[in-house]
């Protein structure tokens, strides 16, 4: 090529790219402040690892309560402090409705299901889910049975370890899926049935890996890690693994399904799928199926059980918490019945240690990443349509202005001056707006029975020193997890 044309070729190119630029800074020009990005990592380095949610709160400081920070090359919006992330999730609540593509999660679903689809496909989906719960018990008088009957079961695998140091983790967990597996499977497995506590392992191992730096690293740079090798494959074989389980039980489902007579949420979508054959656009198909089913097991199991996990950690830690919760129990119910859903409203100490213990071990401090549905005004700011946004829970879990002591554990954050339970508005525990937890009415059914069934029958006590115990939490990027630890089961 001649040297004319080499430099009119140049030329194009440069246009091209200065005109792109511009187009990329205009639409992001307005965004809201935040620390100067390094070319290619952004401000990783900027972002605690392992505690993100710290680091976020503390950037906040110079850069505001809504501030942009750099993941590599995406610019993600973070919400710090309660004020607002209500502000953008209740009143703003459309506009905040979206969800981000994070690469693991969309691993996990095939970029389906009710978590983590967006728009219509989503309102269908969450629409049909919830209907369809609300069928097979949830919220009902089915479900309760069904979970005192399980804690019932729970109280049994924990008496068997009488005298002897006990690692609760694997019974708490199928303890929490069969409540799941009872509505979308229709039927609860026996604690040693192989095949169960291989859904179980993985759903384990999968939620501690992705709380792990690296997995996160993954998530902002996929197209690297995925060819580099190091324990994020870990995760990814585990993945596979998952969604072979969820697709053999939806096999069987399809083989054993009666027109008319649907057994359980599986049989139900697949029936309704049945009925709109015909529609090639519908969003009640097989693979929405595969990834709704994925969530509700994956979702409902490891939030609940690791909150009782966590929970028992504290309560060995303040027996006279555990102490206080038992009189309760014994005053209200006694030791003959099991307690009911309903006497919560008569124990407000239980109900007030429970609340706390979410708030304080603050489960998911930076929430399932959410996106714009559309180019919003926020506080002054220009967001662009189906940008991240991160609304940081930790930041209201933990917001001075609503608790008074909020890096300890307190219960009184829930009780008033005369004993009575009160709700606090920065409680944030399941989310808020549009895309709060599907489960919240089953997880604080769940918690509530478990807790009271387990200390009614059972006292709990630390292997050491209750003064020693580190309630640190073992990783924290995504999910919160206890450190290991083992325990002493009494009878009371």
């Amino acid at each position: 090529m001649e040297p004319s044309g080499t430099l009119v070729l140049a030329a194009i190119v440069l246009i091209i790219l200065y005109a792109l630029f511009r187009k990329d800074s205009t639409r992001y020009g307005k965004m809201p402040p935040g620390p100067k990005p390094l070319p290619l990592i952004g401000n990783l380095l900027k972002v605690n690892g392992k505690t993100p949610h710290e680091s976020f709160v503390k950037l906040s400081e110079t850069y505001g309560p809504v501030m942009t920070v750099m993941f590599g090359p995406q610019p993600v919006v973070v919400l710090v402090g309660h004020e607002v992330v209500h502000e953008a999730l209740v009143q703003q609540g459309d506009a905040f409705a979206g969800r981000a593509a994070v690469p693991l999660f969309m691993k996990i679903t095939d970029s389906s299901g009710l978590a983590m689809t967006n728009e219509e496909c989503w309102k269908e989906l969450r629409r049909f889910s919830m209907a369809t719960l609300r069928t097979f018990g949830v919220g009902k008088r089915s479900i309760e049975e069904c979970i005192q009957g399980e804690a019932e079961n729970l109280v049994k695998e924990f008496q068997k370890c009488e005298g002897s140091p006990c690692d609760p983790i694997y019974f708490l967990s199928t303890a929490v899926c069969n409540i799941i597996c009872s509505v979308v499977c229709g039927k609860r497995f026996e604690y040693q049935d192989q095949n169960f506590i291989g859904l179980v392992s993985d759903i384990n191992a999968i939620l501690y890996q992705m709380s792990t730096p690296l997995a996160q690293l993954y998530n902002v740079f996929p197209n690297i890690l995925r060819f580099l090798p190091g324990p994020q494959h870990v995760v990814l074989q585990k993945i596979e693994d998952y969604k072979k389980k969820i697709a053999v039980i939806i096999e069987n489902h399809m083989e054993t399904v009666t027109a008319g007579s649907p057994r359980d949420f599986i049989d139900s979508y697949i029936l309704k799928m049945k009925e709109e054959d015909d529609n090639p656009d519908a969003y009640l198909n097989c693979k929405n199926l595969h990834g709704t089913v994925s969530n509700l097991l994956m979702g409902g199991t490891e939030t609940t059980s690791t909150t009782l996990r966590y929970g028992l950690l504290i309560l060995i830690k303040y027996p006279h918490v555990q102490e206080k919760i038992q009189h309760e129990i014994d005053t209200v119910i006694g030791r003959e019945r099991c307690p009911a859903y309903e006497d919560r409203k008569n124990m407000p100490y239980t109900d007030a240690v429970i609340h706390e213990i979410q708030r304080f071990i603050d489960l998911m401090p930076t929430s399932i990443l959410h996106a714009t549905t559309k180019d919003t005004i926020f506080r002054g700011y220009t967001i662009p349509s189906g940008t991240t946004v991160i609304p940081l829970l930790h930041s209201c879990l933990y917001d001075k202005k609503y608790w008074e002591t909020p890096r300890s554990f307190n219960p009184n954050h829930f009780l008033d001056e005369n004993g009575c339970f009160k709700m606090n508005p920065a409680f944030v525990a399941f989310s808020t707006g549009k895309r709060v937890c599907i489960g919240e009415g089953l997880a604080r059914m769940s918690l509530f029975l478990f807790f009271s069934i387990l200390l009614q029958n059972l006292s709990f006590r630390s292997t050491g020193n209750p003064e020693e115990i580190n309630l640190a939490s073992d990783e924290s990027c995504f999910v919160k997890i206890p450190q290991p630890y083992k325990l002493l089961v009494c009878p009371r």
